[in-house]
């Protein structure tokens, strides 16, 4: 059965309760929170309330925010305690962050002692650290111990750790030594040590190591989870590919919101309050706004050339587009580039020179375009065709270099290269295009 026969149901003025459990019982834990998105808000209790236990703290942890507060603030102590106290200790942090303080309170007061303190554990991590997305729920093995004696510890405590395939081998004083994967100890003969089948040659995390630098790792050696180290390099949690993806779908967010010149934010648009939304886009468009008179003043310098000859005018807004965007590609690569770890700041020669050239042939390409239009449009004016086509092979060029080089810079900087975007890059460009148009008009057309 579908999701809109399911609505249906859900939705009728008598609700078959025995036929709806049944039903939700076949569905994915994910397509079971997706129908809560579209039940009303008077009917969510009741129908999380014909979840079975088994599946109902797999369903919240992947509920709306608001969903979770409202089932949250409708049960009972008992009740939230159970639903908590099931879900793995990076999904309950998730959900502990977006609530207000006096629900937290309640959960809190509500989990088992050991959970708590492990909860309490991962948020006193900054936001951006391995330590905020890490789980403490993990398969740890005995150097010293035997396969057989894994499979036992395995099958004991498997059931409640957030992954079984990869697990990690520590010393008695939690020392992180090495990992070995399920395949390893199913192919192992059973009286075979740990320590023999284990791989040494670790990838792991530090607790305070920038979550996007643990992204590119999981990318660069295609992990499925990390182990996350202390200062003395013993055992304090994992991370899973899943987290991961949530990072990756947060900081690409991010970048994209500061290359078009947003304040970022962690809201969903439609859940961000028109003010908010106000106050994040103002700052960067009153920046803009007083840049862009750097240009107006150019103009106003050349204010007696342009009166002599009005019709260098009209090809100032191609000139200003075609530079603006030429740079903006420029950046947009480059950013891209950093991003996924192709480009490095030492590697600024070297883009560049590929810049230069690449600003050159589309330079040359447009510029005979513009000659041939520029020619036939307006009079067959052969000094008025050289000055706007030699000012547009310029103006690209360098905005090509200038869209290179901003990001690598900001990146030495410790500032966002996302930041160095196309606004940014839009607004230096037109006024270096501004002043290569005016310049080369006075020298050719002596204005």
């Amino acid at each position: 059965m579908n999701k809109e026969e399911i609505l249906e149901i859900i939705n009728a003025d008598l609700i078959d309760i025995s036929k709806l459990k049944i039903l939700l019982s076949g569905l994915n834990t994910v397509d079971i929170a997706e129908i809560f998105e579209e039940v009303d808000k008077e009917k969510i209790i009741q129908i999380f309330r014909i979840l079975p236990k088994i599946i109902a703290s797999d369903v919240f942890a992947y509920m709306d925010t608001d969903q979770q507060q409202i089932i949250v603030e409708a049960l009972t102590d008992a009740e939230i305690g159970e639903i908590v106290n099931k879900l793995f200790v990076d999904d309950a942090v998730d959900f502990i962050e977006e609530m207000p303080a006096n629900v937290v309170n309640r959960v809190l007061k509500n989990v088992r002692a050991e959970k708590r303190k492990a909860i309490n554990q991962i948020l006193q991590y900054p936001d951006d650290s391995a330590g905020s997305i890490m789980t403490t729920e993990y398969v740890d093995l005995r150097e010293d111990a035997t396969v057989r004696e894994a499979f036992d510890a395995i099958r004991s405590t498997g059931l409640n750790k957030e992954t079984i395939y990869t697990c990690y081998v520590i010393r008695r004083d939690r020392l992180l030594v090495g990992v070995v994967s399920a395949k390893t100890l199913m192919l192992a003969r059973p009286q075979q040590r740990i320590g023999d089948i284990m791989d040494a040659n670790l990838v792991f995390a530090n607790t305070t190591d920038d979550r996007e630098v643990i992204a590119e790792n999981f990318q660069k050696y295609n992990l499925l989870a990390m182990p996350v180290v202390d200062k003395e390099q013993r055992l304090v949690g994992i991370i899973t590919v899943d987290d991961i993806v949530d990072v990756i779908v947060e900081e690409s967010t991010e970048d994209i919101e500061k290359m078009n010149a947003l304040a970022p934010s962690d809201e969903p648009y439609l859940k961000t309050g028109i003010l908010k939304l106000a106050r994040n886009r103002i700052l960067w468009l009153l920046v803009l706004m007083l840049s862009a008179t750097i240009t107006g003043i150019i103009i106003s310098s050349f204010e007696a050339g342009l009166a002599a000859l009005p019709i260098l005018m009209a090809f100032i807004p191609m000139l200003m587009d075609t530079s603006g965007n030429a740079g903006s590609q420029a950046s947009t690569l480059i950013i891209r580039g950093m991003a996924i770890g192709e480009i490095n700041p030492k590697d600024i020669i070297f883009v560049i020179w590929k810049e230069v050239r690449v600003g050159l042939l589309c330079g040359l390409a447009l510029g005979l375009i513009n000659f041939i239009r520029v020619y036939i449009m307006n009079g067959q004016n052969l000094l008025l065709c050289v000055t706007v086509t030699l000012s547009l092979c310029c103006t690209i060029l360098i905005a090509k270099t200038v869209g290179c080089i901003l990001p690598i810079f900001a990146k030495q900087l410790k500032i966002d290269p996302a930041i160095m975007a196309a606004p940014m890059i839009t607004t230096i460009v037109d006024a270096v295009s501004l002043i290569i148009y005016f310049s080369i008009a006075k020298a050719i057309l002596g204005l």
